[in-house]
C-alpha cells in the first residue's frame, strides 16, 4: 500500500527540521561503539569491583566470551504496575545463561503512581520524575559493562524517562519488558459512576473504597487506557517490545516466557554478533511517526503530546504540536477502551488488539512498514502474536479480522475518521485535547470563565454549587514552572456532575490531566503559561471564550484581554512539603509544555 502523503509529508518535514541535531547525535552514537565492547576498556580492578557480586557468572564476565546484559528496573511493591518486576531479574539472568551470556542488575530508579498522588502535593513532583527517572538511568548505565540492556518499566513518567536515556546510550541494543495488565476487575464505568456518586454526596466513603479496590484488585497496569498502556502501545508501534508483548498478564507462562525471550533477543543484537541493532537505528524520524499514528489510532493519553516530543528531542529529532495535529487529521480512531469506550485493554487485547490494529493501519499506508525494530524486520512482524508451544515462544499471524468490533474496527469502517487528539490555538496560546471520549455536542463550548488558581478553588466552588450556567473553568498556575504541571484528574468527576445537570461545561488549564481524561472537553497544556505571563493569566471571571475541538480554537472573545498586566500569583505553598523543597532547580530550568516540559532541552 502506497504511503499516505500526509504521512509522507509530515515525515520529510521533521526530517528536514531535525537535520542538524539528528546528524549530531548520530555522530555521537558512532564514536562510542568505535570504542567496542564496554567491559575491554576498563582496568582489571575496575571488572572485579563489577563482578564481585556476579556468583556463578564472574567466570563468564572474566573471559569476556559473551555478552553482558544490562538490567535497569523500576521494581517496588506500592505500584502494582511494577510489583511483578521483583521476579524479572533472575528470569532474565537464567534466559541469558541458556545462551551463554550474562545478565546483572545495573541500577534501579524511582516510579512513582500518579494515581496515589492524584489531588495531593506529590502529584508536583510527578512530570518532574520523568526526567529524574532518565537521570538514574544515565548512572546506572554509566559503568560501562553493558553490551545490551533492557528496561523494566510501564508506568506514566517512567517509560519517556527509561525511553530518554535509552536514547542516551543509542549505541547499546535495547529491549523494553513490560509487565502487563492485571486482570479485569470491577469494569472502569461502575468504577467512575461510584466516583462521581461520592462526589455528588449520594454515597459515602466506605462505597468508594470498595469499588476502588474492586477495581484495582492486583498486580499489573491499570485496565483503562490511560498513560501506562498508552506508553506499551508506543513500545510496539516503536519497534522496542517483541510483538504483542504489550498486553499479556502478570505472572502467566507467557508473560516469563517473553521475558525471557526479550533478554535473549537483546543479547543477540549486541556488537558481539553479526546482528548489531543499537537503539539509535531503531528510534529514529519514521518511528516516532509510527508513534504519533498509533496515539490517535487509538485514542491514548494526552501526556504523550509532551512525553514523545521530550524523548525524540534526547535523539536529535525535533517534533512540534502540528505535526500531532496533522497526523490526527489522516489517522481514524480504530479503538474504544475505556475512557473511550466500555472495553478495558483486556478486552481489547482479545479483540484484536494491537496487531490487528497495527496490520490494518498499515493496509491503509499510515505506518512506515521499513522502520528497524527489536522484533525483527520492519513493522510488519507486529501484526503477528505470540503462541507458547513446548515452553518457547513462537510467533503466527494475528487475527485480520476484528474479533469485537464495538472495541476495535477496520480503517474502512472506523469508528470515527480522524485521531483522538486535537491541538488547539488562538488568542490564549497553543493546547491539546483529547477528543475521543468528548461526545460531539460537547465540543464546542463558548461561555463565561471562572478563574481558580488551584483545582482546591475549583472543589471548594463545586461543593458550593457556584456554578450553575455554561462555564469554561480556568485553572491557571498549574505549568511546570509554576508547580511542576500536576494532573488535576480528580476535577473530572466534579466537572462531570456538571455536565449532568445539563451545563455547558469546558477545562481550560496550563496543568495536565490524566492520561484517562473523558467526556469533558479540557483544553490542557496551554502554552505560555500563566508564570511566563501567557494570556491565560489575564483571564478575569466573566470574560468569554471559545473552545472548539472542531476547528481547533482557542479563542478570547472578549476585547482587551490580551492588553491587560499578567496577574501574578503566590507560589510560595508549592516550594515546600513532601519533597517539593529538592525539586525547585527543576521548576526553574524546565521548559515549556510544547517543547516537552524537560530540564534537558
Amino acid at each position: 500500500m502506497t504511503l499516505n502523503d500526509t504521512i509522507a509529508r509530515v515525515t520529510d518535514r521533521i526530517i528536514a527540521r531535525s537535520e542538524g541535531p539528528r546528524g549530531d547525535y548520530l555522530t555521537r552514537m558512532s564514536a562510542a561503539r568505535s570504542k567496542g565492547p564496554a567491559r575491554a576498556h576498563l582496568s582489571c580492578s575496575g571488572q572485579a569491583h563489577a563482578y564481585a557480586g556476579a556468583g556463578p557468572d564472574q567466570s563468564a564476565l572474566v573471559d569476556d566470551s559473551a555478552a553482558n546484559l544490562g538490567i535497569v528496573t523500576t521494581y517496588n511493591d506500592m505500584l502494582s504496575a511494577h510489583q511483578p518486576f521483583e521476579r524479572y531479574p533472575e528470569l532474565i539472568r537464567a534466559a541469558a545463561r541458556d545462551v551463554g551470556a550474562t545478565a546483572q542488575v545495573a541500577g534501579g530508579v524511582p516510579a512513582m503512581c500518579d494515581g496515589v498522588t492524584q489531588g495531593e502535593p506529590g502529584m508536583e513532583l510527578s512530570l518532574f520524575s520523568r526526567d529524574l527517572i532518565a537521570m538514574a538511568t544515565g548512572i546506572a548505565m554509566s559503568h560501562n559493562t553493558f553490551d545490551a540492556a533492557v528496561y523494566l518499566g510501564v508506568c506514566d513518567k517512567i517509560v519517556p524517562g527509561l525511553v530518554i536515556a535509552a536514547q542516551t546510550f543509542g549505541h547499546i541494543p535495547t529491549v523494553f519488558l513490560p509487565a502487563g495488565p492485571m486482570t479485569s476487575g470491577l469494569s472502569n464505568e461502575e468504577k467512575s459512576i461510584v466516583r462521581q456518586k461520592f462526589a455528588a454526596g449520594e454515597v459515602g466513603r466506605d462505597a468508594l473504597m470498595q469499588a476502588e479496590m474492586a477495581a484495582y484488585h492486583g498486580p499489573g497496569t491499570c485496565t483503562f487506557y490511560g498513560t501506562a498502556n498508552t506508553n506499551q502501545m508506543l513500545m510496539e508501534f516503536m519497534g522496542l517490545h517483541l510483538p504483542g508483548a504489550s498486553f499479556v498478564t502478570p505472572n502467566t507462562d507467557m508473560r516469563d516466557a517473553l521475558t525471557k525471550a526479550g533478554a535473549q533477543r537483546a543479547l543477540s543484537l549486541s556488537d558481539l554478533g553479526d546482528n548489531y541493532l543499537p537503539v539509535c537505528d531503531v528510534l529514529d524520524e519514521k518511528a516516532f511517526v509510527n508513534g504519533i499514528v498509533g496515539l490517535n489510532a487509538t485514542g491514548g493519553s494526552t501526556n504523550l503530546l509532551i512525553h514523545l516530543v521530550a524523548m525524540a528531542r534526547a535523539g536529535g529529532i525535533i517534533l512540534d504540536w502540528q505535526d500531532f495535529s496533522d497526523i490526527s487529521e489522516v489517522t481514524p480512531l480504530l479503538a474504544r477502551v475505556y475512557p473511550n469506550g466500555l472495553a478495558d485493554v483486556n478486552h481489547f487485547h482479545a479483540a484484536g488488539g494491537l496487531g490487528y490494529l497495527i496490520g490494518q493501519l498499515l493496509t491503509a499506508g499510515l505506518l512506515h512498514p521499513d522502520t528497524r525494530t527489536v522484533g525483527g524486520g520492519g513493522l510488519d512482524a507486529y501484526t503477528q502474536e505470540p503462541k507458547l508451544k513446548e515452553g518457547a515462544v513462537v510467533w503466527e499471524p494475528g487475527t485480520q479480522e476484528s474479533l469485537n468490533l464495538k472495541i476495535v474496527r477496520p480503517a474502512s469502517d472506523p469508528f470515527q475518521p480522524t485521531g483522538g487528539l486535537k491541538r488547539l490555538s488562538g488568542t490564549l496560546g497553543n493546547a491539546v485535547m483529547k477528543v475521543s471520549a468528548v461526545k460531539p455536542e460537547h465540543q464546542i463550548v463558548e461561555a463565561p470563565v471562572r478563574v481558580f488558581h488551584d483545582q482546591e478553588e475549583v472543589k471548594a466552588a463545586c461543593k458550593a454549587r457556584e456554578i450553575n450556567e455554561d462555564t469554561v473553568v480556568v485553572v491557571r498556575f498549574q505549568g511546570p514552572k509554576a508547580n511542576g504541571m500536576p494532573e488535576l484528574h480528580s476535577l473530572t468527576p466534579l466537572l462531570k456532575n456538571l455536565q449532568a445537570r445539563g451545563i455547558n461545561v469546558a477545562l481550560v488549564t496550563d496543568g495536565r490531566m490524566s492520561g484517562a481524561s473523558g467526556s469533558v472537553p479540557a483544553a490542557i497544556h496551554v502554552s505560555p503559561e500563566a508564570l511566563d505571563g501567557g494570556a491565560i493569566s489575564k483571564l478575569q471571571d466573566g470574560d468569554i471564550l471559545r473552545v472548539d475541538a472542531v476547528a481547533g480554537d482557542l479563542e478570547i472573545v472578549t476585547p482587551g484581554v490580551l492588553d491587560r498586566e499578567p496577574v501574578r500569583a503566590n507560589l510560595g505553598a508549592n516550594e515546600f512539603g513532601l519533597g517539593r523543597e529538592l525539586f525547585a532547580q527543576f521548576r526553574r530550568s524546565v521548559g515549556t509544555a510544547d517543547t516537552g516540559a524537560s530540564v534537558f532541552f
